[in-house]
């Protein structure tokens, strides 16, 4: 019986580790579900919708890119509450369209997955909750420190910056930070 137990004790272990992971992963899709109804909302509104009555955020735009076929709502501001369901909005940086850099930041592991995959080239859509259409270019990719992240809010032109954690695969945070730039190339209608 005693030599049992530790092989017990590890599937056990193994099977609540695999539980957690499966549900932070199960959390992700399902909110990104409940976002899309309320991002839909919002632009027949023309105003926020929650996407649940405890949120404490709201869909501001739709990301997309078509080439890998990757897609997620984002959210108002990047509280750890708000990442938690899908990427994030900076609230110091403008929206998609406007003047300057509108950052997006994600976790790596979830709903910035995608970017692994994203070429410089790709066209990246931004729908804002207004209903207007934005497309950039990606043109520059870097890995930076996250106390350094070379981003300049205050530019005369239009961009998008996407950000997440590096390494892509890591399985713990670290400090460097990937960072993806895109140029306007279509303004919105």
């Amino acid at each position: 019986m005693p030599r049992l137990v530790p092989p017990l004790v590890l599937a056990i272990v193994g099977l609540i580790l695999f539980g957690d992971g499966a549900y932070i992963h199960a959390k992700a899709w399902l909110a990104q579900i409940l976002l899309a109804r309320a991002f839909e909302r919002s632009v027949a509104a023309g105003e926020p919708v929650k996407p649940w009555s405890w949120a404490d955020t709201w869909p501001v735009a739709r990301i997309e890119v078509k080439r890998i076929g990757a897609r997620a709502i984002v959210l108002a501001g990047t509280s750890g509450q708000s990442l938690a369901f899908g990427p994030g909005h900076l609230d110091e940086t403008v929206d998609a369209g406007e003047r300057g850099v509108a950052v997006y930041a994600a976790h790596r592991d979830t709903h910035f997955r995608f970017l692994r995959n994203v070429i410089i080239g790709d066209v990246i859509e931004i729908t804002r909750r207004d209903g207007r259409l934005f497309r950039y270019r990606a043109d520059a990719s870097s890995v930076v420190r996250f106390d350094n992240s070379e981003i300049v809010a205050a530019t005369p032109d239009v961009e998008l910056v996407l950000t997440t954690c590096w390494p892509f695969d890591a399985m713990v945070s670290g400090p460097e930070r990937y960072i993806l730039h895109a140029t306007l190339i279509h303004p919105g209608g």
